[in-house]
């Protein structure tokens, strides 16, 4: 089944959001919509799910965009660093390795 995408006024609409905030979330790097047709907007399905964690921090946490932009790194760190959590990936010492060096971004990420 092909992937739904949606252009920047469905996606505004759906989210209920204006057009002009997506385009702001964009220009600060919190998402990274795909351009077709020149430079036209369109979103995909995990894109939308992103944008409605981003309202949900801003408009209910009252978190501001650069706590967003922080939240988003350290959420796509612990991402990357499931699978690497599994015996599997832990019994070679590549997949340690792996998993120390992520776990060190993620300490960056945080200060630590």
């Amino acid at each position: 089944m092909a992937e739904a995408f949606y252009l920047i006024s469905m996606a505004a609409r759906e989210l209920g959001l204006h057009p002009q905030t997506l385009r702001k979330y964009e220009r600060v790097g919190l998402v990274k919509p795909a351009r077709v047709i020149g430079s036209m907007r369109v979103y995909s399905r995990a894109e939308l799910d992103r944008l409605r964690a981003i309202k949900h921090l801003v408009d209910e946490l009252g978190i501001n965009l650069a706590g967003v932009q922080r939240l988003l790194e350290v959420a796509d760190a612990v991402q990357r660093l499931q699978p690497l959590a599994g015996e599997e990936a832990l019994a070679g010492l590549r997949g340690r390795r792996r998993l120390a060096r992520e776990i060190g971004r993620l300490a960056d990420l945080l200060g630590l």
